[in-house]
């Protein structure tokens, strides 16, 4: 009997979030190459139209390279307002960051995208909105000190020591860890991926 050929699976990210995230719903990519585009906002683009338009640019990219493949690209971002928070670069930076987010409201989007093995490509939007208790200044340098603000948009990660500032979540916990679970596998069984 032959068996079913099935496309490889490829994730366009060197995020090991996203792995672990994947891994979480019993999706392991077969490959991950990270698409090393410039991630750079335009100048005026609007949070969701950055993370469409990276996460496109990313399976997009890494697809020309994995033809018959499906190609996972994700962005994910922190926005606060109409204001971009993308991984805070220094301590200060990360401090600022912390301090507009002390006692507000914020957004983080996701974006997905799939180009499937026939070269077509899906897309979607997730936001969850993510409420922070007011922080000390107890809570900053004890935070910051850590060191775990590092390569995170916004300077946190919900996953980590951060846990204890959040008051209020509303939408997809693994969104704002870094990939939108229940919308990937949906999109991923949607196009006809399985495994």
């Amino acid at each position: 009997m032959l068996e079913k050929y099935l496309p490889d699976l490829v994730l366009a990210s060197s995020s090991p979030r996203r792995v672990d995230l994947l891994n979480q719903i019993g999706v392991v990519p077969d490959r991950i190459v990270s698409a090393n585009i410039d991630e750079t906002p335009l100048g005026a683009e609007l949070p969701r139209q950055l993370v469409a338009r990276l996460s496109t640019s990313k399976a997009i990219s890494v697809s020309k390279k994995n033809l018959g493949s499906f190609v996972l690209g994700a962005d994910t971002i922190v926005a606060c307002g109409r204001r971009i928070l993308p991984k805070a670069e220094t301590l200060e930076q990360a401090r600022i960051f912390l301090e507009l987010l002390s006692g507000r409201r914020h957004r983080v989007i996701s974006g997905l995208a799939i180009v499937s093995p026939e070269g077509k490509v899906y897309k979607r939007i997730v936001e969850t909105h993510v409420t922070f208790k007011r922080l000390s200044l107890e809570d900053l340098d004890l935070y910051l000190a850590s060191g775990e603000w590092q390569d995170k948009a916004g300077a946190y990660a919900i996953q980590g020591l951060a846990a204890k500032f959040i008051r209020a979540i509303n939408g997809s916990y693994s969104n704002v860890v870094g990939l939108p679970l229940f919308e990937t596998s949906q999109l991923l069984e949607g196009i006809g991926f399985s495994r």
